[in-house]
């Protein structure tokens, strides 16, 4: 077994972590790169969405970036660039991009939430519960049962004359 975070003594446990914890960080960094272009790109309430979506994605960065190195680790770098499921050039663009990184996000933070430690476990859940907040937070609506069929239009009712 010789995995990098066993190289510098950490344990499996702490060294499987420390994997999941490099997962989750880059898709942070990820994040961060596609909200900086959705930045540019928007105005307005959006850009304001973005740009806390923005900040949120730094601190957690440098809170996984911190976690790693105190645990042995070596943190991943972030891509020089990133390829994009959607490039955006209008709010609609930027709105469906910043779901589709909210649900890569929330994902990454999955295997996370194993973890030995149940501080780390509880960041990774805290995560994953922030983001899929802000997901929905950019969806113009909510569809309460996703996946279900929509309702079909109400027929109007008859107004009285008179």
């Amino acid at each position: 077994m010789s995995t990098t975070g066993l190289a510098t003594g950490l344990t499996t446990g702490a060294a499987n972590d420390v994997a999941a914890m490099n997962k989750a960080l880059a898709a942070e960094h990820a994040a961060i790169y596609a909200y900086g272009l959705m930045g540019a790109r928007t105005t307005g309430s959006l850009r304001a969405k973005v740009t806390a979506a923005f900040d949120a994605h730094r601190a957690r960065r440098d809170q996984l970036r911190a976690l790693i190195s105190s645990g042995g680790g070596k943190p991943a770098e972030p891509e020089a660039a990133y390829t994009l499921p959607v490039v955006p050039g209008n709010a609609t663009e930027a709105v469906r991009l910043a779901v589709l990184v909210e649900a890569g996000v929330t994902a990454a933070y999955l295997e996370l939430t194993a973890a030995a430690q149940a501080t780390t476990r509880r960041m990774a859940a805290l995560a994953m519960q922030e983001s899929a907040v802000r997901s929905y937070g950019f969806r113009p609506t909510v569809t309460a049962f996703p996946g279900m069929p929509p309702r079909a239009p109400q027929p109007p009712s008859p107004t009285p004359t008179g």
